[in-house]
Formats: C-alpha cells, structure tokens, sequence
C-alpha cells in the first residue's frame, strides 16, 4: 500500500477515530450481542456498545496518545492501532486496532499489524499478544491474526449472573 502513511496519533484526527470506532465495529457488535448471554452482553455495554467502545477510546487517545499510531490514505483516516509495553513479560500488545469499513480487507489491518509488530520488536519485546471475541462478528480479525502467523491461546472465560 504504497499510498498509506502510519504517523503518530495527532488530535486533529480525535473525531475521525472515534467515527471509525463505531462504524468499523457495528457489524461486530450486532453479532456479539446475538451469540454472548445476554446477561453478559447488557452488563458489559449498559447504555450500549456505542457509548463506552466512544468513551474508552476517547480516553486512550487523551490519556496515552503515544501508545496510537494511525493509518493515513489520501488525508483521510483509514485505520489506527494502540500498542503496550509490558516488560515484565518482554511483550508488546496490540490493545486495540480498527480499520475503516471502506478500507478493510485491502491490507490496512495488516499494515498496522506489522508496524505494531516492528515498534514491539524495537522496544526489545520477544513476543506480541493481541485479543479479540471468539463470536461470529470477530472472525475476519481472527483470519487476520492467524494468516500473521499469530497461534490462538485457548482461554475459557465463564460468566454466572447473579
């Protein structure tokens, strides 16, 4: 992608990112709330998946802008990735990525991946962990971990009402 540019997070961008927040992760949203319990779906995302995905990201890039890096075509916000350092494991995270719905599947998720990938790498780190839903909704970012060569760590979360 030799039009994309990965530049530090810069505040003009705030209203960009958080438009992409909710439009890249609809989709993945109307899935999740039909396949979690719905117990679980409404404790976590009480006024909504909207509000709170909006008011965490809105805290990352005001707290720790950093930590994001954003993927730039033609001026226009295609896509961004946060990374964490965690030395006491020698790893680097991949907090959060999103690609724009317009930009997805055409090697912007990649692309953040790799340069997250290198930044970990140059900060002396030996591995790196993303995360993400085991719902329907999270496929395509799992295909994308796994064609990167990331291998799936079977954790079992169990959730009780009560």
């Amino acid at each position: 992608m030799d039009d994309l540019e990965i530049v530090s997070y810069r505040p003009e961008f705030q209203a960009q990112v958080l438009a992409l927040v909710v439009s890249a992760w609809e989709p993945v949203f109307v899935k999740t709330q039909a396949e979690v319990p719905a117990f679980v779906y409404k404790n976590f995302w009480p006024q909504g998946w909207r509000s709170r995905q909006v008011a965490e990201v809105s805290a990352l890039v005001d707290i720790a802008p950093e930590k994001i890096w954003l993927a730039v075509k033609n001026g226009h916000l295609a896509g961004f990735v946060g990374i964490s350092i965690h030395p006491e494991d020698q790893m680097g995270q991949v907090s959060i990525v999103a690609v724009s719905r317009e930009h997805q599947r055409r090697g912007v998720g990649k692309a953040l991946m790799e340069f997250a990938e290198c930044k970990i790498r140059d900060a002396g780190m030996k591995m790196v962990m993303v995360e993400t839903g085991g719902d329907s909704g999270h496929e395509p970012a799992r295909r994308t971990y796994e064609a990167l060569g990331y291998e799936r760590w079977p954790v079992a979360r169990y959730f009780k009402p009560l």
